[in-house]
């Protein structure tokens, strides 16, 4: 069985390194950051406002994707071990990024955000409107 994922543009954060990227992003106060779809995508975005709230989903494309993944991680300063899927590592068996967003502005094809916790450059997979 095989998949395909098509990317529906980039993502442009200030971080270029994984020691850059804030750890427990504040997405009000966070660094603004944009969301530029391809542009036979952009359409996709009519009817989204700023002020809304979004989930995105992008590809952790630099992360270590093994098939033997060891799940868990630790120990932190209280000696607790943590798997995979109670963290928001990127070390996981399909690296997607997820991240709750209000919309700064929307224009041409390009939404401004604040806060995403993710690399310049990184691959945006899809966007949704939020739902509590």
């Amino acid at each position: 069985m095989s998949y395909q994922l098509i990317t529906i543009g980039t993502i442009k954060t200030p971080y270029k390194s994984l020691n850059e990227c804030p750890f427990n992003v504040d997405n009000i106060n966070g660094a603004l950051c944009e969301l530029i779809l391809k542009d036979e995508y952009a359409v996709g975005l009519t009817g989204l406002e700023a002020g809304e709230f979004i989930d995105i989903l992008y590809w952790l494309d630099g992360s270590v994707r093994e098939v033997s993944l060891d799940t868990s991680h630790g120990p932190n300063a209280d000696d607790k071990l943590f798997g995979t899927f109670s963290l928001r590592t990127p070390v996981r068996p399909n690296p997607i990024g997820l991240a709750r967003l209000a919309i700064v502005e929307i224009e041409k094809g390009v939404v401004k955000v604040r806060g995403l916790d993710c690399l310049n450059g990184t691959p945006l997979i899809d966007i949704k409107p939020s739902i509590l």
